[in-house]
């Protein structure tokens, strides 16, 4: 069984510009979709939405995953590591992950 505690998000361990970062995971088959970043804002964002929320590095602003392409993610769960440093996320993937049109944003192997 696993054990349940009450979280604080202010115990979680966020770098020095705030973010974490989050590893997006399909909740059925626990393929691993992409890797996101988040601060306290858009996962406040996200458990209110039940949708994927992001912090775009780039744009410097808040994202909702599936907002201009249709590509939702709906959240199953959250749960973060043993340093609270980094945070897995499960959704539900309607149609791709990655903004080249693949799935997964990990379709390239290293030999």
């Amino acid at each position: 069984m696993k054990k349940r505690i009450k979280f604080n998000i202010k115990s979680l361990k966020f770098d020095k510009k705030n973010l974490i970062p989050a590893i997006i995971q399909d909740y059925k088959s626990n393929e691993v979709l992409m890797l996101a970043y988040m601060n306290k804002e858009s996962i406040t964002r996200s458990l209110k939405l039940g949708k994927a929320c992001f912090w775009s590095r780039s744009r410097k602003e808040y994202w909702v995953k599936g907002t201009t392409s249709g590509h939702y993610q709906f959240l199953k769960s959250i749960a973060y590591d043993c340093d609270m440093d980094a945070l897995l996320i499960k959704v539900r993937q309607v149609g791709v992950a990655c903004h080249t049109g693949n799935r997964s944003c990990f379709y390239r192997r290293i030999v």
